[in-house]
């Protein structure tokens, strides 16, 4: 004979239990997006990515861009940091083509 409380609380630990088993974990961010987040989205919301005036026309414009406004802020990227930020504005806005740069992609 099953003892009541478990004939009530079975279905609900079972029902978590499978909840949990099909949660997806929440995506963890690349540095990419860390460091635009950190220093970038301050100034530049995605409004300023879809202006008709826009530098970046290409990947290679795109890198360009990132080179030249962490140097305006003075962060002191290096050559991997600015791939990874163009990578994910490239992965999330632009869509551009992108070249063979393995740079950056180890961290």
């Amino acid at each position: 004979m099953t003892h009541p409380t478990i004939r009530i609380l079975l279905p609900a630990v079972l029902a978590l239990a499978a909840a949990a088993a099909t949660a997806q974990p929440a995506a963890v961010p690349d540095r990419g997006q860390l460091l635009y987040a950190t220093h970038c989205i301050e100034c530049h919301s995605t409004q300023v990515h879809w202006r008709d005036q826009r530098q970046a026309r290409d990947w290679e414009t795109l890198k360009q861009q990132v080179r030249r406004w962490q140097a305006n802020a003075s962060l002191g990227w290096d050559e991997a940091d600015v791939v990874q930020v163009a990578r994910y504005l490239n992965d999330t806005i632009y869509r551009y083509p992108q070249t063979s740069d393995r740079v950056g992609l180890a961290r």
